[in-house]
């Protein structure tokens, strides 16, 4: 684990992916911020539909709330943040 001004930060997580308690994959976030937030970095044209569906299947798979892209492939950094739905 790595602490940039005493915040948590964990790089290349790996992560048990899970369908009806069982465990079907396996993922590895690219960044887990304070154990509640996971960013996701890309260099890509643009941040497509599939990949903010694919960032939030991640949220319900780590059971966390907020995630991020961050997109390098521009000048600007473009950024999408997701927000998991919590159930009632």
């Amino acid at each position: 684990m790595k602490s940039f001004s005493l915040i948590p930060v964990v790089t290349q997580k790996s992560i048990k992916v899970c369908y009806d308690n069982e465990v079907v994959g396996e993922y590895k976030a690219d960044i887990i911020v304070n154990d509640k937030i996971i960013v996701e970095l890309k260099s890509i044209s643009q941040i497509t539909t599939a990949y903010e569906v694919q960032l939030v299947n991640y949220l319900v798979a780590t059971g966390l709330e907020v995630g991020l892209i961050l997109n390098f492939a521009e000048k600007k950094v473009e950024v999408k943040r997701k927000v998991r739905e919590l159930k009632k």
